[in-house]
């Protein structure tokens, strides 16, 4: 079959392996769509310290299954069966650890991921792992929610999981930093699920900032080249800050403006990671003292929030349908990397296989 395979820094080669064999206690997947995000270019380009070559890559994933190990139902209380479509995890916790038994699954301290310790969706087949159904990991896909749809559940939990740390209520005014498919999906959770007040979005790129804004409509679009964001959010706000902002992009800038721009009891979510080489900010903390401010890490998700994620499409409260622009063959899964990178599109998803039975 065909894998796009990571050898180091520079080298991922699409190239023909052996079809993988599918082990009594793990569940054979072929790949209908795998999505590409940010994390998939810096791979590309970096590596990662958890991945070891040569490796499969890709974690935004959707298929169906071909194959059921022979102990997977009996061990795991499944009724897994050939044929249905799923959607699988990326983050996986090990349901073990101080963290995990806290219920606080999304910082498991020994957690693995699809794609880095296993190979991963941009493959014809693919094994899910026992690790992953061993913690519920291996989600169905609703009838009425398409494969590509189901891929961008894994962002959208990410998104979720950073918003419930948030506590968004009825009327906040939202701030979204980066016009990104995750900023994108940020402002229809914060709008679908929390019913939010005023949404502002605020990138440097103009065409990047276009396209999100015809997709999902803030009611204000900054364009951070042209203007101070701090004063432009201020005078929308009269003067009185953003009850929530989100920084969902890798600039040390935008971290430093939303302590800036939070209203007094603001809360900040520093969603996006900033480069391993500079990741200081300077933060006044006498800002954070006196306005009560409340910041927030968030990078990965629990698998109860892919669940959810998947709910939220389903019903339509949270639709992502729209926000996937590119589909592109497993053929030419590179030209989707080049895509990310120069944000020519919201949200690119690679096809292995053609869906015949997507929605």
């Amino acid at each position: 079959m065909k894998a796009l395979r990571y050898y180091a820094p520079e080298d991922v080669r699409l190239e023909d392996v052996p079809e993988p064999q599918c082990g009594p206690d793990e569940v054979k997947i072929r790949v209908r769509n795998c999505s590409t995000c940010g994390t998939d270019v810096k791979i590309l380009h970096n590596g990662h310290q958890n991945l070891t070559p040569p490796r499969t890559i890709g974690h935004e994933i959707a298929g169906d299954i071909v194959e059921v190990g022979a102990d997977v139902n009996s061990s795991y209380g499944t009724d897994w069966a050939e044929g249905d479509r799923v959607q699988v995890i990326a983050a996986v916790p090990c349901g073990e650890c101080h963290e995990c038994r806290k219920g606080w699954m999304a910082v498991c301290q020994n957690q693995t991921s699809m794609g880095y310790q296993y190979d991963g969706g941009f493959a014809e087949y693919m094994i899910v792992p026992r690790q992953v159904l061993k913690v519920d990991g291996l989600n169905r896909i609703p009838d009425n929610v398409g494969y590509d749809e189901a891929s961008a559940a894994e962002p959208f939990a990410c998104a979720i999981n950073a918003q419930d740390l948030l506590g968004i209520e009825e009327g906040d005014t939202v701030m979204v930093f980066g016009a990104g498919p995750i900023g994108c999906m940020h402002i229809r959770i914060a709008r679908g699920v929390h019913n939010c007040g005023p949404v502002y979005l605020v990138d440097v790129n103009a065409s990047r900032l276009k396209i999100s804004a015809d997709a999902v409509h803030p009611d204000e679009v900054i364009n951070a080249a042209e203007v101070d964001v701090v004063e432009k959010v201020m005078e929308l706000t009269g003067g009185r800050g953003a009850d929530i902002v989100i920084t969902a992009t890798a600039a040390n800038v935008t971290q430093e403006q939303a302590i800036a721009m939070a209203a007094r009891n603001g809360r900040i979510s520093f969603f996006g990671g900033l480069p391993k080489t500079n990741p200081t900010i300077t933060c006044d903390s006498n800002v954070v003292h006196y306005r009560q401010l409340h910041i927030h890490g968030a990078n990965g998700s629990a698998p109860e929030h892919n669940k959810r994620a998947l709910q939220y499409i389903s019903t339509g409260q949270v639709p992502v349908k729209d926000l996937i622009t590119r589909h592109i063959p497993l053929d030419d899964v590179l030209d989707a990397f080049s895509i990310v990178q120069n944000g020519e599109a919201i949200k690119v998803t690679v096809e292995p296989a053609a869906a015949t039975a997507s929605v």
